[in-house]
Parts: C-alpha cells; sequence; structure tokens
C-alpha cells in the first residue's frame, strides 16, 4: 500500500486524474468532428463493386435466384428455420419469389439504387436501401457467399451512418446549385449533407477501421493455428494451387527462403495489425504491406475483386486531407490556428486565477502544492498549445512564401511573353515597310 502511494506521489496522478485522462482520450477518439473526404471516396468504390456484384448476378439470375435455381427457395429458407440445425433471425422475402418477371423487376431496381449509391443521388436514402437489399440477397443465397460479398456488405452499413455523400456526388452538385433549399429547411440540410467536420463522420471512420483490424486479427489467429504458417510452406500451397492459379508462380519452388519468409511475414503481418496501423510512424508501412498482400492475391491468386475491395477498404486509415483541395487545406489550418490561439488565451486566463490564489496567506501546505501542480500542468498545456500553434505559423508563413515565389515567377513570364509579343509587332511592321 506504502509503495502504491509512492507511486501516485512521484508521479503526481492519481486515479481520478488518470480515468480523467483516458475519458478524454475515449472523447476525442470517438467524437471529434472529421471531414468526410475519406468516407465520399471510399462511397465510391464500394458502392461500383456492389453494382458489379449484382451486374453478375443478372448473368444469370434466375439460376441463383429464381424458382428453380440451383438452391431452391426452400433449401434456402430451411438453412436458416432449423430444419437442418440452429434456428436464426436471418430472413429474406425473395425465398417467396417465384415468379421470374417479379425476380427481374426487383433487380432492376436493386441495380437502379446501387448506381445512385455509387455517384451519391439521394445518398440519404439510397445506401440504407442498398445494403436493405444486399441482405435480402446474402440470406437467399446462403452458401454461395464469400470475403468480397461480406467486406462489401459491412463497409455499406457503416457508410450509411455518415455524411458520405457531402462531396464527390450528384447531392453535392444539388446542394451547391440550391443553397436556398438547405438553408430554409432542415429536411434538405439532412438529404443533401455538407462536408463540414462531423462527428457522425468520425463515428463512421472508427467503425470501419475498428472492424478491419477485428478482420486481420482473427484472420491471423486463425492462419497461427494452422502448421504451414509457422514452417513457412503456407504461400507455396495458395500459389501452386492451379484452382486459384491466375499466374504460373510455381519457380518460386527455387526459392524456398522467399516462400518461408513470406508466409510468416504475412502471418506477423496480420495478427499485429491492429496494433501497428494506429501509429503515425508504423502505418505508411502496415498499408503498404497490405496493398501488397491484396495486390498479389488480386494478381497471382484470381481474386482480383476481393484483392481491390480489401485495398479498398484500407483507404480508410488515409487522411481525409489527402482529398481536399488546396484551399480547402488551407482553410482548415487557418480554422485550427484560430482555435489554438484561443485556447492559449483560456490557458493564460486559467493560469492567472490561479496565481492569484496563490497569493492568499490563508493557504495550508498541501493546498499550496496542490495550486502550484494545477499551474505546472496548465503551463505545460499552454506550452504544447503554443507549439502547434508555432508549427501552424511557420507552415502559413512557407506557403505564402511559395506563393509569393508563383506570383514573382507569373510577373516575369507575362514580361517575356510581352516582350515576345512586342519583337513580333515590330518584325511584321518592319515586313510591311519593306
Amino acid at each position: 500500500m506504502s509503495s502504491r502511494s509512492a507511486t501516485a506521489g512521484s508521479t503526481g496522478e492519481t486515479f481520478g486524474d488518470a480515468l480523467s485522462r483516458w475519458a478524454d482520450a475515449w472523447d476525442r477518439f470517438w467524437f471529434t468532428p472529421t471531414r468526410p473526404h475519406t468516407l465520399c471516396v471510399l462511397r465510391i468504390l464500394t458502392g461500383a463493386m456492389l453494382l458489379y456484384c449484382h451486374v453478375v448476378l443478372a448473368s444469370d439470375l434466375l439460376a441463383f435466384v429464381g424458382p428453380d435455381a440451383w438452391m431452391s427457395n426452400d433449401m434456402a429458407r430451411q438453412l436458416h428455420d432449423g430444419a437442418f440445425g440452429t434456428s436464426d433471425w436471418a430472413r429474406s422475402y425473395l425465398w417467396y419469389f417465384n415468379s421470374p418477371t417479379v425476380i427481374w423487376l426487383h433487380h432492376g431496381v436493386t441495380i437502379l439504387v446501387t448506381a445512385m449509391y455509387m455517384i451519391g443521388l439521394g445518398t440519404r436514402i439510397t445506401i440504407p436501401l442498398a445494403l436493405f437489399f444486399q441482405l435480402m440477397y446474402l440470406h437467399r443465397l446462403t452458401g454461395a457467399l464469400f470475403g468480397l460479398d461480406q467486406i462489401v456488405t459491412y463497409t455499406t452499413m457503416y457508410l450509411a451512418l455518415t455524411p458520405c455523400g457531402s462531396r464527390f456526388s450528384i447531392d453535392a452538385w444539388i446542394r451547391k446549385r440550391r443553397p436556398d433549399k438547405c438553408a430554409t429547411s432542415a429536411f434538405w440540410r439532412f438529404m443533401l449533407p455538407d462536408d463540414s467536420p462531423s462527428v457522425a463522420a468520425n463515428i463512421g471512420t472508427r467503425l470501419l477501421q475498428l472492424h478491419l483490424c477485428v478482420i486481420y486479427l482473427f484472420g491471423g489467429l486463425s492462419k497461427a493455428r494452422g502448421e504451414t504458417w509457422w514452417n513457412g510452406t503456407a504461400v507455396w500451397y495458395a500459389v501452386s494451387n492451379y484452382e486459384y492459379q491466375s499466374l504460373d508462380m510455381t519457380w518460386m519452388s527455387r526459392y524456398p527462403a522467399i516462400i518461408s519468409a513470406l508466409s510468416n511475414a504475412t502471418l506477423f503481418w496480420e495478427v499485429f495489425y491492429c496494433a501497428l496501423i494506429w501509429p503515425r510512424v508504423t502505418r505508411p508501412f502496415v498499408l503498404a504491406v497490405a496493398v501488397g498482400v491484396h495486390a498479389s492475391i488480386a494478381l497471382f491468386l484470381g481474386m482480383i475483386t476481393f484483392g481491390s475491395m480489401m485495398i479498398f477498404a484500407n483507404g480508410i486509415f488515409l487522411s481525409p486531407r489527402l482529398f481536399q483541395s488546396k484551399d480547402q487545406r488551407q482553410s482548415d489550418d487557418e480554422a485550427a490556428a484560430l482555435i489554438e490561439n484561443d485556447e492559449v488565451a483560456d490557458v493564460e486566463a486559467a493560469e492567472q486565477e490561479l496565481n492569484e490564489q496563490l497569493q492568499n496567506p490563508d493557504l495550508s501546505a498541501s493546498e499550496r502544492a496542490r495550486l502550484k501542480e494545477k499551474r505546472d500542468k496548465i503551463r505545460a498545456a499552454a506550452a504544447r498549445v503554443k507549439r502547434r500553434y508555432r508549427a501552424l505559423k511557420k507552415r502559413e508563413e512557407k506557403y505564402e512564401a511559395r506563393v509569393k515565389k508563383l506570383r514573382e515567377r507569373e510577373a516575369k513570364i507575362k514580361t517575356i511573353v510581352q516582350k515576345r509579343r512586342d519583337r513580333k509587332s515590330q518584325d511584321d511592321g518592319d515586313s510591311t515597310i519593306e
């Protein structure tokens, strides 16, 4: 007990302080407003992949979901209602569709809704509706589902919670053309969201990121249960499988050390993805490996759609700034600088108030020590805010210097062009006189 008290006294942090710090970190992680640009790009890519899946179904629709399909309606229903095992809650009205005309009409509506989801038209309605149709097909096509279907479905589910139609979409174009509607109607502000930072965008981003971490963690642990990933032969069994092989990679048998290294590195990367993806130092390397692994699956194992969709899913860890214009990035930096400048003023006011309290001669030694410790923490926080503010100011100065150089270069080019025009007009005048 005494050792714990000594430790707490040496660190100067009580259990309540630690709990408050963790609560603040939790709050920042989930509820910090974020720009939706990354989600908007992911909406286009996921919508395109889901549209592709429905187009593939349309190539032989009745064989998949028709009355005489490979798996009949009765069989699909019995796989969920407990006739062949444990009953679950999965239901689909497609179990009761026996008319080819109705099936084709339904699929046409599904393709239309999915296309609207991709191009960003009525996303507040079309994305949840596309998710609903997808679930109906998943419960009808039990036994014919793979990783691609699962990734596309869960990504659509989380995108439905976000304003992912606020950029690169028809909704954004309509909002820009009709600002009066959004200014006067809460309904239209919801239907046509803007791209301002929002908590909904951050929550959707975090859910997508955490779900991907869970997928890799359990995928890696599942691989670790087998022997081939430990003895280094797993990659060889994958590339030598003619069922999936799209390129002949059997030449790798001449380099067993490379096969073993790739197997062990893949297992390590997949298990520790959930830890290494969060630090900014390791994130680029983890994402680079993800692109390499899934690009290899797409190119060498013939699973192009699955490999591509997994690369798209990893893009959720990219910053929205990558998809913003220069003007937007500059505007965000200026707003952050103003906010942090206000924070400095608030912190300095709090420090001044503590100094006034410390001047009270009636304070006990313990109270004075506690106030001094609190003042030191406030000073440290103020120093951090000032450092961030100075960094932003330096960035702003660099940007202004770059703009100044570009303007000087533009002026020089204009001068050169004008001189050439003057010379050409003079030469034309001399030739006319001759």
